[in-house]
């Protein structure tokens, strides 16, 4: 059940409304979080019902562990091997359903072996309640977690707004949420706020990923099937899938805040505009905050962090990165996108270190900052999409062929004078992948700049609901512009109609159901 369903909006979503409503007003505190466990285990089995035993084990084995490392007397076992013996339950889990069958085709090229496995069925969320989980087991280990009903636990796992995709949410943040029984209750401030920002997500989903998704899958699917793109064609689908994952992951974001708000409940804030990073830290600051802040507080820091020197310091990043990639998926291209962001992250402290940037920089030098930090993302996410490393490479080389430069082949015979002059220069008008699209094209360039413009230039939700508060741990870096401050959101008739005809577009618009693009890992 996909919150982009037309199944999941009139049906699935009233019902656990209406109930949590009743409830409320008829049955105590926890008779609404037994509800609520209900209908999230529901939403999660609605996709393979034969998962619904494993995350309900996982709950019950991580709970049990997490209580009696908090016991003070825990008989011959140190609560070390306890934490120890959680972990790696937990990791052996995903390692077996998302990475057993990598392994072994890895192994197989690198020795020749014949190992064969079944194929393994990716459970649904399992990278996501599991690193949730392992958190949790490390801070009962450090004793910074209190005890807990089941019933609040297990909400805090399977709640369905966050379950699939994330945030990756901290028990700190919701165990006190849980616990208060006012959060519950369905108010009309919460259910204004919660649609709005659903509605937004929707939009951002249906309208816009979706839409320029044709080109992004254009340009790998003709690579997989061994077409040789184009400059143009390079760089245009590249840009396509960049900001295809650009608006599907701020629009999950977005709908993840606002059901949670629907509920009374805040969630950790996400995704917050990255492609408006400096720097590529800063973009790391921006994007998937809550996988960050894991991979900082759990990986990074318990590796050393920077307390160990400049050389350790840039093996941590890189092995952090490296667990950050294949945490996106069993291949060898998602360890090179990793990589990379390594590599970027070291290359970027270097600079810090010895150029010292001034914190207030000249217009033009950020501007340049931003588009180079934009385009080295861009460039990872080839390798992100890509299903092969022979395809990725094919692209990115494609991409780097400045001295066969090319233009689409819709503007043959559209650029009067100008064309004979850029023929004589060597660029050519030619379409491999994008040939049969001459008229498809046209509206794919004007969407695919008017998307940079969005990504770029305008205010993302969270900012536009700032006099709402509508998540936990606001990006407080960075001063609101001045120019959109008078148009922030508040419950007035106009907001109103706009977000009316902003659900109602996107409505008309889901004639094709497409899953999230995060739903994959």
């Amino acid at each position: 059940m996909l919150f982009n369903s037309y199944l999941f909006i009139f049906l699935f979503l009233p019902v656990v409304l209406l109930g949590c409503y009743v409830l409320g007003k008829l049955a105590r505190p926890h008779i609404v979080l037994l509800w609520l466990v209900g209908a999230s285990l529901f939403f999660y089995g609605w996709w393979n019902s034969t998962y619904l035993a494993l995350i309900v084990a996982s709950i019950a084995l991580n709970y049990s562990t997490g209580h009696w490392m908090r016991q003070k007397a825990v008989g011959t076992i140190s609560r070390k091997w306890i934490l120890i013996g959680g972990i790696a339950f937990n990791l052996l889990l995903l390692g077996y359903f998302k990475y057993a069958n990598f392994f072994a085709d890895s192994i197989n090229a690198l020795t020749g072996a014949e190992l064969h496995l079944q194929q393994i069925i990716l459970p649904l969320a399992i990278s996501f309640f599991t690193f949730q989980q392992i958190a949790y087991l490390v801070d009962a280990y450090r004793a910074e977690t209190k005890p807990h009903g089941f019933l609040n636990y297990s909400l805090f796992v399977t709640f369905f707004p966050q379950l699939i995709a994330g945030p990756i949410v901290h028990h700190q943040e919701m165990m006190p949420q849980f616990e208060q029984a006012h959060r519950f209750k369905i108010l009309p401030q919460n259910l204004a706020i919660g649609l709005t920002i659903f509605a937004i997500g929707l939009f951002k989903k249906v309208m816009l990923a979706d839409n320029i998704s044709i080109y992004a899958n254009l340009l790998f699917n003709g690579v997989e099937a061994g077409v040789q793109p184009t400059f143009f064609e390079a760089w245009f689908g590249t840009l396509a899938y960049t900001f295809q994952i650009y608006f599907d992951f701020s629009g999950y974001s977005d709908m993840a805040i606002g059901l949670a708000r629907l509920f009374g409940i805040k969630l950790p804030l996400n995704f917050h505009s990255p492609y408006k990073a400096h720097n590529i830290a800063e973009f790391w600051r921006r994007w998937h905050m809550t996988l960050s802040r894991f991979l900082r507080d759990y990986v990074y820091i318990p590796l050393g962090g920077n307390r160990k020197g400049a050389p350790r310091r840039y093996l941590n990043l890189m092995l952090t990165m490296l667990l950050g990639g294949l945490w996106h998926g069993a291949g060898w291209t998602f360890v090179i996108w990793g990589g990379l962001h390594g590599v970027y992250l070291a290359i970027n402290h270097g600079w810090q270190v010895f150029f010292r940037p001034q914190q207030h920089q000249r217009k033009w030098s950020r501007g340049l900052a931003r588009l180079v930090t934009f385009l080295a993302v861009a460039v990872a996410w080839v390798f992100f999409r890509a299903t092969s490393m022979e395809d990725a490479l094919i692209i990115v080389s494609a991409m780097g062929q400045f001295d066969e430069l090319s233009l689409p082949l819709m503007l043959r015979g559209r650029l009067f004078g100008l064309e004979s002059i850029l023929t004589q220069l060597g660029i050519a008008f030619e379409g491999r992948i994008y040939r049969d699209l001459v008229g498809d094209l046209r509206p794919g360039i004007p969407l695919l700049l008017s998307l940079w413009a969005i990504a770029w230039s305008w205010p993302n939700t969270q900012q536009l609901m700032r006099r709402y508060e509508p998540a936990l741990d606001v990006y407080r870096f960075e001063l609101p512009s001045v120019w959109w401050q008078r148009f922030q959101w508040q419950p007035t008739v106009a907001w109103a109609l706009l977000i009316a005809v902003l659900a109602v577009w996107s409505l008309i618009g889901m004639n094709k159901v497409s899953e999230f693009l995060y739903f994959q890992f």
